[in-house]
């Protein structure tokens, strides 16, 4: 009875349902797109990661068809034994070249891909530095490791030197970061994160889940925006944003490659990605090398709504990116702001301690290429009633 004590004593969202501001777990009866029907009703969709509005385009869907009709709907076991197909193999060879890289290694899910390459990497007496704003699947990567784990404070880099400068020289170090931080859409501050791992000889992984098909002149992420690609020695991506499957991949030297894949649990131990997913990524892979203007249009919209969004005096924090903050304060108000706004047409996504620090509740917006102007002029006025009720403008 002692074990279940914690669930059975575990009300607050059953509270927070009954009081009608459950945010959570909501069921969408529609495609993903720029509109989506909750509860039989059309909302507009700024709440999720479709940043290249890939998932419903036609070649996408006619390229999972063709391989599902080859290959089935799943592979049966892990890419250790038998769950390799050809199509993983083309994936990952198409990435390394995508990235500019010697290889590249595919995992089943973003989180995985973190917590198998961070574990794999990182030993006994060995170091991870970690931004406090990190994704959970990094944190837990440090966990799963042998080494041990330092944060520094959220895109500082003089903490970061600071942190450093207290780690023996002969210390093999890991800095892991975000590209671009989900909750807050600002981006790491990679020349001098660089600089820092240059002058104390560590290791950089940058996780670009939400800079893969946003940033760079290419669409490669980070690095490529900084143009810094040959200094940041792994770069992991996910397939869940603009890649609009699921699964992640890492790609560096072929040599660590090499060792992760023949070490790495999360991957010798779970099931490989399904092929509707690999055609997924293949089809949208190459959407991405040919149609820059989707990445430009995310852009424009990206600056109009950051500069409406000041224009009317909401707090959206330090974000450079396709995802918007929009900063309420409270956690009980920031669940009424967003009840109000889900009431009036939009869904979007409460963000509320601890995922930040209390008494900075806020709305997370993310914006795709799709979104038509009317779209955006509509969330613009809805954010404009409601802030002005809530006295937060």
């Amino acid at each position: 009875m002692s074990l279940f004590n914690k669930c059975y004593n575990f009300t607050t969202a059953r509270d927070v349902q009954k009081s009608g501001y459950y945010p959570y777990f909501r069921e969408i009866s529609s495609a993903p797109g720029t509109e989506v029907i909750v509860d039989g009703k059309k909302v507009i969709m700024i709440g999720s990661n479709n940043y290249l509005g890939l998932t419903n385009h036609p070649e996408v869907i006619q390229k999972i068809h063709k391989i599902v009709d080859k290959y089935g709907s799943g592979c049966t076991g892990s890419r250790f034994l038998n769950g390799t197909l050809d199509i993983h193999v083309e994936l990952e060879e198409k990435l390394a070249d995508f990235m500019g890289r010697e290889a590249a290694l595919v995992f089943s899910t973003g989180f995985q891909t973190n917590l198998g390459t961070i574990s794999t990497l990182v030993g006994k007496s060995e170091y991870i530095l970690i931004d406090r704003s990190d994704h959970a699947s990094i944190v837990d990567g440090c966990r799963l490791s042998f080494g041990n784990t330092i944060k520094y404070k959220h895109n500082d880099m003089d903490d970061l030197k600071r942190v450093i400068m207290k780690i023996p020289k002969e210390s093999g170090k890991l800095i892991v970061t975000d590209g671009v931080f989900s909750m807050e859409g600002d981006i790491v501050k990679l020349p001098r994160l660089v600089q820092i791992a240059k002058e104390f000889n560590a290791r950089i992984l940058i996780d670009d889940a939400h800079s893969m098909g946003v940033l760079g002149e290419n669409g490669r992420g980070t690095a490529d925006h900084f143009h810094l690609e040959d200094k940041v020695d792994i770069i992991m991506g996910t397939f869940s944003k603009s890649f609009a499957s699921i699964g992640g991949f890492i790609v560096g030297d072929e040599d660590v490659i090499h060792y992760i894949k023949h070490f790495s649990r999360p991957l010798i131990f779970s099931a490989s990605l399904p092929p509707a997913a690999v055609a997924a990524v293949l089809a949208t892979l190459e959407i991405i090398k040919k149609e820059p203007q989707r990445r430009q249009r995310l852009w424009d919209i990206t600056r109009y709504m950051h500069k409406e969004f000041k224009t009317m005096g909401f707090n959206i924090g330090t974000t450079q990116t396709p995802i918007i903050p929009v900063y309420i304060g409270e956690d009980m108000k920031t669940f009424q702001f967003w009840k109000e706004l889900t009431d009036a047409g939009l869904f979007t996504n409460p963000i509320i301690s601890p995922a930040v620090p209390p008494g900075n509740g806020l709305i997370r917006t993310s914006y795709t290429a799709n979104h038509t102007d009317q779209q955006l002029e509509k969330v613009l006025e809805i954010f404009y009633k409601t802030g002005k009720k809530f006295n937060i403008i």
